[in-house]
Order: C-alpha cells, then sequence, then structure tokens
C-alpha cells in the first residue's frame, strides 16, 4: 500500500489512541495503595505517591486533550502517521512504571531524572506525529496553520532537559520543573479548534 493512500480514518485513530490513553490511566490509579489504617495519619506516606499520579493524570489529560484537537485537523492518515502515533503512545504508556517510582522514591535522584526522559521523549514523539501529519498535508496544510509559532512546543523539551539534569542535584528541584511545563500546557490550545469554527488561529 503506497505511503500517500488512505489506509485508516481519523476517527479509528482516535478511538484507538483513546483507548491506550483510558487504559494508561487505569494502570496508574492501580498503583495507589489503601492506607493501612483508619485515620488521617495513615495518609501521610501516599501523599508523594498520590502528588505523582496528579501530575502524571494532567500530563496524560493534556496529551489527550492535544491528540484529539490535532487529529480532527487530519484527514488521510498515512503509514507515516500510525506510526508516529504508536511511537508517541509508546512513551505514553511508560508513565505509570515511572510515575510508581517516583512516587515511593520521591527524593531520589534516579526516578526523577527517568521521569524527565519519558515526559521528554514523549513530547518529540508528539512533534513527529505533528510534523508527519503536516507533511501530508502538503503546503496548504490546516494543522500547520493553526500551529503556528508552538513557542510551548519549542519551550518545553529545554525545560525537561533541565529538569533531567537537575535531577541530579535535587530531585525536588526536578519535580517542580516537571510541574512548570504542565502548568504551561494546563489550558488547552484552542488554535485547532478556532481553524474548525471560523475563528482565527
Amino acid at each position: 500500500m503506497s505511503e500517500g493512500r488512505r489506509v485508516m480514518s481519523s476517527g479509528r485513530l482516535e478511538a484507538f489512541s483513546d483507548g491506550v490513553i483510558a487504559i494508561i490511566i487505569t494502570i496508574m490509579v492501580l498503583e495507589l495503595k489503601v492506607p493501612r489504617g483508619d485515620t488521617v495519619d495513615a495518609l501521610i506516606p501516599l501523599v508523594p505517591v498520590l502528588l505523582s499520579y496528579v501530575l502524571s493524570f494532567i500530563y496524560v489529560g493534556i496529551y489527550w486533550n492535544n491528540h484529539h484537537h490535532m487529529l480532527h485537523a487530519t484527514g488521510a492518515v498515512t503509514g507515516r502517521i500510525l506510526w508516529a502515533n504508536l511511537h508517541l503512545l509508546f512513551w505514553l504508556s511508560l508513565f505509570p512504571v515511572t510515575t510508581a517510582w517516583v512516587g515511593e522514591n520521591p527524593r531520589a535522584s534516579a526516578p526523577a531524572a527517568l521521569y524527565g526522559v519519558v515526559l521528554l521523549m514523549a513530547a518529540i514523539a508528539y512533534w513527529i506525529l505533528q510534523q508527519c501529519i503536516i507533511a501530508s498535508q502538503g503546503a496548504n496544510s490546516i494543522l500547520k496553520k493553526a500551529v503556528g509559532g508552538d513557542w510551548k512546543g519549542k519551550v518545553s523539551p529545554s525545560l525537561y532537559a533541565a529538569g533531567i539534569a537537575a535531577a541530579f542535584r535535587s530531585p525536588l528541584l526536578a519535580q517542580a520543573v516537571y510541574l512548570l511545563v504542565a502548568l504551561l500546557w494546563f489550558i488547552p490550545d484552542r488554535r485547532i479548534e478556532n481553524t474548525f469554527i471560523g475563528g482565527k488561529p
């Protein structure tokens, strides 16, 4: 089957991706353990695990939201787009294990650094998927017009790299950097959505 030929609708690709993301969230929540005891004090040891879960849940939610909008700007789905999408899902699928590791070892360098590596690779994978979609749409790409300068997409990898480096000096500082990036993306970017409702991206 040729590269430019449609191999799957964007709706099917989105449904498959939604299913994988739902499983990722399910696995993460299953890592939360029942408190040992019946008092409020029993919750204290679980605070780091809960905080790491909340941060990862926000990240997965951000990827789900932006992935949804991006696929709505996608017409034909090529083989290259399929593989790029699987590449993104691979890195997202590592969130549960890195989240659990950081949650159980909040002051350790290696878990904080690995968490940052997964965040960085997921960001790169998302960018690759975005570029594959833009390339498939040609010179008049709707997605390219909607994305524009994409300053957050350019700044985020640098911040992840800074967080990874900081993890070997201060794991808590690294986690603060990861939280900062999440806050940058927390408010969904409406440019793609606005493109389809007649607004200006």
